[in-house]
């Protein structure tokens, strides 16, 4: 039998005891509320018997683990904790713990919260999706969650490369507010290239870094699918762009549809594998999603929510599109937008289809790059973007 660690010179002091329960290894969220129920405050459970704790039916490792609580460790997060301003712990049920989040079936019983706390009140939209999402998909959900700021939301995702990393860098850019859900501790950069996106999302003042692991928890592939509990947990919907049929992104939309929250999908092409994870949802009744007006008119605090004012020149309350098909002159440019269709579409295809030599279809395709009315996809393909001429 594991004997008890020394307790610190402090004694059960409330954080320590708090920290100290977070670090039993097997302790979930169920757990933790039923020992909460039985016994009261962390310290209370601590000084609890073995008898006791079984008798509420916990299993043996975490009997053990409560009763031989790992204090360094809890004095390390501590001293975590109290390195910067900007760094919290919000324990569930008491003020500050964001309220929704606290009405899914396991919420976490700690939160680590880097940033400004505060806004995690504010109304929140989850946008999600592929970490291998292309350029197109990458340019709509920076839109998305540009225009999803001017109506007032806050956009919530995973931190994570490609469709995560754009809306948290739309909603940022718009001087709006962005949660980024980890699935690591918060002292943790993953993945290690946005270590500039984290930080610009703490430095904004607007946005937090949060997630349920203590510091010096390193990315599990199994922390992940309950990180992703969290991003639904927090927002009144989650929309998804981009999707493959195994895709994470699936696993947050089916978490909001269990947890009552509103689910979103942008459709794509039949011939595009990202696009089927979006479809599925589409089948099994997620909300279509055309343009920002399809999300906002699905929520039941749209109309509570003060709608920021249009910048001159454009509605803040739609996705900006490329310049509508009247403005087109040059019909060798209207020629080419038509042999394009709908999917990405190799060179060799558009000459095809077109009977242009390449000098010709080369010059046109950087003009209509260049207004916004094609864009360049991986493979040396060319997409249109905006609505049909």
């Amino acid at each position: 039998m594991s004997q008890p660690r020394a307790l610190p010179s402090s004694g059960l002091d409330p954080l320590l005891s708090t920290l100290a329960l977070a670090r039993v290894p097997g302790l979930g969220p169920r757990a933790w509320l039923r020992l909460h129920e039985a016994f009261g405050e962390p310290a209370a459970v601590l000084t609890t018997s073995r008898t006791n704790l079984r008798a509420i039916g916990l299993p043996r490792p975490i009997v053990e683990g409560i009763l031989a609580p790992n204090w360094p460790a809890a004095k390390a997060d501590a001293a975590w904790l109290h390195g910067g301003s900007a760094r919290h712990l919000l324990t569930l049920g008491a003020p500050g713990y964001p309220p929704l989040l606290g009405e899914i079936p396991d919420p976490p019983p700690l939160l680590f919260v880097c940033g400004a706390r505060a806004m995690l009140d504010r109304p929140q939209i989850a946008i999600v999706g592929s970490r291998h999402a292309n350029a197109a998909g990458c340019e709509l959900a920076y839109e998305l969650a540009r225009a999803l700021t001017a109506a007032g939301w806050t956009v919530t995702s995973g931190l994570a490369l490609g469709i995560d990393a754009a809306a948290h860098r739309g909603a940022l850019d718009a001087g709006g507010t962005t949660h980024a859900v980890i699935a690591t501790g918060p002292d943790r950069v993953y993945p290690a290239r946005h270590r500039a996106l984290r930080e610009a999302i703490i430095a904004s003042d607007n946005g937090t870094v949060l997630g349920e692991n203590p510091p010096g928890v390193g990315p599990r592939a199994g922390l992940f699918p309950r990180r992703n509990r969290l991003v639904s947990g927090l927002s009144h919907g989650v929309v998804v762009i981009q999707a493959g049929r195994q895709s994470g992104a699936l696993i947050t939309a089916r978490c909001a549809a269990e947890q009552g929250r509103e689910v979103f999908a942008v459709p794509g092409s039949i011939h595009d594998p990202l696009a089927r994870g979006c479809h599925s949802l589409l089948r099994e009744g997620a909300k279509l999603v055309e343009s920002v007006h399809d999300i906002l008119e699905e929520l039941p605090t749209a109309h509570d929510i003060r709608y920021a004012e249009a910048t001159p020149g454009g509605d803040n309350n739609t996705i900006p599109s490329p310049p509508p098909s009247a403005t087109i002159e040059d019909p060798r440019q209207v020629h080419v937008l038509n042999a394009l269709g709908y999917d990405p579409v190799a060179m060799d295809t558009i000459l095809k289809r077109t009977g242009l030599t390449l000098d010709q279809v080369s010059a046109i395709l950087l003009a209509m790059e260049l207004k916004g009315m094609v864009t360049a996809v991986p493979g040396g393909r060319y997409q249109r973007r905006g609505p049909e001429v």
